[in-house]
């Protein structure tokens, strides 16, 4: 795989949220991505995004351009050192929140993506990738 283009952006307010929102759409329109696939993608980076500053007390996201075997794509990678999510599995269940959310997030996030893997440890943070290819 390599990357075509990254950029690293801190995720530490509201505007920040919209700014990687703003960044997934530039990246998935350079990726040739249709517009079925630059909604699902912004989506899906838009609750992460949020879910980052919510539940993570903020981070970074990394956002790439990437091709692979003949196919380009989205990847972004979300990271915080925040509390951690406790039990994975229960998390990426609809209904599941520790907030005031609907609970659909998590879960969303995976079914919008064509890859999707987190990784989360208590007391250390949480790192989520998702990948939208074309």
């Amino acid at each position: 795989m390599t990357t075509q283009k990254s950029e690293r952006l801190e995720i530490r307010s509201s505007d920040d949220v919209v700014r990687v929102r703003q960044l997934t759409r530039t990246l998935a329109i350079a990726a040739g991505l249709g517009l079925v696939d630059q909604t699902k993608i912004i989506t899906a980076a838009s609750e992460l995004a949020r879910n980052t500053l919510d539940y993570g007390g903020g981070g970074f996201v990394l956002a790439e351009q990437v091709e692979a075997v003949g196919r380009r794509g989205v990847r972004l990678t979300f990271e915080d050192r925040g509390p951690g999510i406790p039990d994975i599995n229960a998390a990426l269940k609809d209904g599941f929140t520790t907030g005031k959310g609907m609970g659909l997030g998590l879960g969303g996030a995976k079914r919008l993506s064509n890859e999707f893997s987190i990784h989360s440890t208590s007391g250390e943070g949480t790192k989520i990738m998702i990948a939208r290819w074309k």
